[in-house]
């Protein structure tokens, strides 16, 4: 069923469960978008007016017009402008048809020729951890060199009490910075002599200042979590630690966490960053550091009416061996869709057992402890996504997939898998075989370098197979996997997708897996809103479906492929409201 966008608590329409039509984004509809794409002349593909029955009966609340509207709907058609009533999208067409549908009590938006997008949804963002700890940490996000990040650290040290720790989580590389190097312990020592201050890389190191050092208590290797080590030059200690994921992760939750009153505000405040970028919609899988309480600050947010992102969140249990006893906890009350659409419980992932995590060898028993679970959720027909690594050992997942498929038909279930980077045509077959989509996400921004370093130039050719993939119908959505191991910004991701360049500007992907501008953005649109079951409300520009939409402030189809990542939104809305306004549109924020 279709609800109405969340006003104030008591307004809510319980979703009913979303297990309706499989829907397939296919091979025939990649095919028009990229004829479309090659279209020159934007005047010869605008099409009709599209209007609703009730636009005769009731003007619109909100008219844009005078602009380039990129519907991503089946036919790729492009309007001049569009009309909403109460949160959805009333009618679209030329400038002419949408002013004579105005009445006085419209609001008018001119767009002087700007092109306005569905709202961006991120298949795979780690946005509830990130939002947590979003308003006290300090963000590196963007920063085109090691000066400049620094001075960020100095700048949160003014706004902050003295003797509070500046931490910075993740989402940065060196590789970003003009200095194509880590920061030094000095460097954040001078640059917030009276703060403790934690810099994270990833999973894999981090630096401290000697106060960090000394609030964790930490003098010795003995004192640091299980593998990690204190880095020297020589005898000397840097105040780098490096170790792996377990490590890290430990030592990270070490840390002081958010007040709850920190959290609430951390978790307006991203999701106000992420509308500054387009977005409009995010499904989170899950994943390490995130137990049932920290979600209570989404959940407030929530409830208070100010979410405004709509969040598809998923749970796994957090501790080894008990995983099944604590998913079943978790989901007794808690059905598949069970939400509104705002918000809504979208099954199980991204680790549904320790065992089968990250592991390239996993024992029979593994496996089986991994069917168990996943059986049961296909049996309550919940959603699962999976986070995996290489294709050479994702028979261990899909042989458990395809076992469960003959039990228990997941063809209608969203099944997906998550990053596999590497997927072989065989492998995409079989997924597609089984219905289980693909969410990928611009890991090889960061890491192509390193790639290409341990495996020959071409080693990033066809990485990620997203044509292959989309050829052979699967379905699949655009993501980023933020905030620890990338970058949150949706147009970087685009960016990464259209040139397969590094962050140092390397292009490692050849054309064959390229996809043009038009299917890239239907990835991150249509193809991501259907891991959250959502299509048919929102995902595209059409008559009757939610008012989900970015105003752009360069025209994603004909920017420079270089700029494509510096494209931010001037206005967002969500269910025909203003989040988000910036610019000369600045008047209209809500």
């Amino acid at each position: 069923m279709v609800t109405e966008p969340l006003r104030m608590p008591r307004d809510r329409t319980v979703r009913a469960s979303p297990l309706v039509g499989y829907y397939r984004v296919g091979m025939q509809w990649g095919q028009r978008m990229r004829r479309l794409a090659s279209k020159a002349a934007f005047g010869a593909i605008i099409g009709c007016v599209f209007v609703g029955a009730a636009a005769y009966a009731q003007p619109p609340d909100l008219v844009l017009l005078d602009g380039k509207i990129v519907t991503v709907d089946a036919q790729g058609r492009l309007h001049e402008a569009l009309a909403i009533r109460d949160g959805k999208i009333l009618a679209l067409g030329t400038t002419a048809e949408m002013r004579r549908l105005a009445a006085p009590t419209t609001r008018v938006v001119e767009l002087g020729g700007r092109t306005v997008i569905p709202g961006l949804i991120d298949s795979h963002l780690h946005a509830v951890r990130a939002a947590l700890s979003f308003s006290t940490e300090v963000n590196w996000i963007g920063a085109r060199s090691l000066r400049e990040a620094l001075a960020r650290v100095s700048d949160a040290a003014q706004r902050r009490p003295r003797g509070s720790w500046l931490i910075v989580a993740g989402g940065w590389n060196e590789l970003q910075f003009a200095e194509r190097r880590r920061p030094t312990q000095a460097e954040l020592e001078a640059a917030a002599p009276d703060n403790p201050v934690y810099v994270q890389l990833g999973y894999g190191w981090a630096v401290m200042t000697d106060d960090g050092f000394a609030k964790l208590q930490v003098s010795s290797e003995a004192d640091l979590p299980a593998g990690g080590t204190l880095e020297r030059v020589g005898e000397r200690l840097t105040g780098a630690i490096s170790g792996g994921q377990a490590a890290i992760i430990a030592l990270f939750d070490r840390l002081p966490k958010p007040t709850f009153a920190e959290q609430m505000q951390g978790t307006r405040e991203f999701f106000r960053e992420l509308n500054r970028l387009g977005l409009t919609g995010v499904v989170d899988p899950g994943g390490n550091n995130l137990f049932p309480a920290d979600y209570q600050a989404l959940f407030d947010v929530w409830r208070s009416g100010e979410l405004t992102v709509r969040v598809a969140y998923s749970l796994n249990g957090q501790t080894a061996g008990s995983e099944f006893a604590e998913l079943k906890n978790l989901t007794a009350l808690t059905p598949m869709g069970f939400g509104d659409d705002r918000l809504h419980f979208n099954g199980l992932g991204e680790r549904i057992t320790f065992a089968m995590n990250n592991n390239p060898e996993p024992t029979a028993e593994n496996k089986e402890r991994y069917y168990e679970i996943v059986r049961w959720a296909a049996e309550r027909g919940m959603a699962i996504t999976m986070h995996w690594g290489p294709d050479s050992t994702i028979e261990h997942l899909l042989g458990v997939f395809e076992r469960v498929n003959r039990d228990v038909s997941i063809a209608s279930l969203r099944w997906s898998v998550a990053h596999l980077n590497d997927a072989s045509e065989e492998t995409l077959r079989r997924m597609s075989s089984l219905g289980v989509g693909w969410t990928v996400q611009d890991a090889m921004y960061f890491g192509g370098e390193d790639l290409v370093r341990r495996g020959g130039p071409d080693a990033g050719r066809r990485i990620p197979p997203v044509v292959t993939g989309d050829r052979l119908g699967v379905v699949i959505g655009g993501g980023t996997d933020a905030h620890r191991v990338a970058s949150y910004n949706p147009f970087t991701s685009l960016q990464w997708f259209l040139d397969g360049k590094t962050v140092a500007g390397t292009a490692i992907r050849g054309p064959e897996e390229t996809p043009d501008r038009l299917l890239a953005l239907k990835f991150y649109t249509l193809g991501s809103v259907w891991f959250s079951f959502d299509e048919d409300t929102r995902g595209s520009l059409e008559v009757g479906k939610l008012a989900d939409l970015a105003v752009l402030s360069q025209d994603y189809l004909t920017a420079p492929l270089d700029e494509v990542g510096n494209i931010e939104s001037v206005l967002t809305l969500l269910g025909g409201e203003v989040v988000y306004a910036a610019g000369e549109l600045a008047t209209f924020d809500d």
